[in-house]
């Protein structure tokens, strides 16, 4: 599949996305400065969320809607409050969009209404994201399936039966290009809890590309999904950490980024396919493989001893594997010390 004129698959290095959420906190200028950023350190596309709190949640403090768990990042904040310190302005989108168009960086967004979907077309954006949280709002899924645009879908929470039906709701709806995320919804994640080893299986199991939508620190993780058959990876990504914001404590920094690519491309690169023997760059190295080699002078029929033949380095003689049958053999002429071994030095046969 590809993105624009971008091709996303096994024999492509790893498509990263860099996810900004709202790690602008709220100043264009900080935006705009992320995607510099992003793009100086190598991501291929630059993703926004398009929502406002109306969009997402009601405006009550009732059960559910305010952040209960002590271990959240977010405890005691409303939901509403927190998307509309998040949310990115939809004023700004086109001026961010703009701005990534400069440095030949994609941009698409999440939507997560119906009126977002509208509006991101009016903007032509090359792709979609869907969100693990609405991997099962199929009618948004198949809204944005409608436009014909590629979907980049995580997979967080998600049943395979669940995934199944959100596939299948794209695909029936025009989803002709389509990538399943793993994705484990905590923030930050841990290792413990990615299991990449699904990548491998969501490509076999619904026939599409593959890839991790990672909130693990630092890049060990993405690397395990890349050498596991990723395709995309998405990260969250601020200017500073410090800096602070809703998701800045989760989120890679610009040199982290540019590690990220050097190392995701480095484990793409490693992975190749099977493969035995020696490969074109390996040949020159068969030199030093250990050989045998005449180890003293010999006069003519002398015999083969230890002491004389010898397994060393390098490999321009017989494979070590023959020295058993050669042992008590007569050579045929005089042979000088450090001559490689072969079957034409040979007499006509063993000791008597």
């Amino acid at each position: 599949m590809k993105i624009l004129n971008r091709e996303i698959g096994p024999g492509d290095r790893p498509y990263l996305i860099a996810e900004m959420s709202g790690n602008h906190n709220q100043s264009l200028e900080r935006a705009l400065e992320i995607v510099d950023a992003a793009a100086a350190h190598g991501a291929d596309a630059i993703k926004l969320q398009t929502y406002t709190a109306d969009t997402m949640t009601l405006n009550v403090r009732m059960p559910g809607f305010v952040i209960d768990d002590p271990k959240s990042l977010w405890v005691g904040r409303q939901l509403y409050e927190l998307y509309e310190e998040a949310h990115t302005p939809w004023a700004w989108h086109q001026p961010i969009m703009e701005r990534a168009a400069k440095h030949g960086v994609h941009c698409f967004s999440t939507p997560f209404d119906f009126s977002a979907v509208d509006f991101l077309e009016s903007l032509n954006v090359p792709a979609y994201k869907i969100a693990s949280f609405e991997n099962t709002d199929l009618p948004l899924i198949r809204r944005v399936a409608a436009t014909g645009k590629p979907i980049i879908m995580s997979t967080g929470m998600a049943t395979a039966g669940e995934i199944d039906e959100a596939v299948r709701a794209a695909r029936e709806a025009g989803c002709q290009d389509l990538v399943l995320l793993k994705c484990t919804s905590t923030y930050p994640a841990t290792a413990e809890n990615t299991n990449v080893s699904t990548i491998s299986h969501l490509r076999a199991l619904f026939g599409c590309e593959v890839g991790l939508s990672d909130h693990t620190m630092g890049c060990g993780v993405s690397v395990a999904a890349t050498a596991l058959g990723a395709t995309v990876i998405e990260k969250h990504f601020t200017l500073r950490r410090a800096d602070g914001g809703v998701d800045a404590n989760f989120s890679m920094e610009p040199q982290e980024l540019q590690q990220l690519r050097e190392e995701t491309e480095r484990a793409w690169q490693a992975v190749g396919q099977v493969s035995y023997g020696p490969t074109s760059a390996e040949m020159k190295s068969l030199a030093f493989r250990r050989s045998l080699y005449i180890a003293q002078d010999l006069q003519a029929g002398e015999l083969l001893t230890r002491e004389n033949l010898r397994c060393v380095r390098p490999g321009f003689g017989l494979a070590p594997k023959h020295l058993d049958s050669l042992l008590g053999l007569r050579v045929g002429q005089a042979v000088k010390a450090g001559t490689p071994m072969a079957w034409s030095l040979l007499g006509e046969g063993p000791a008597a």
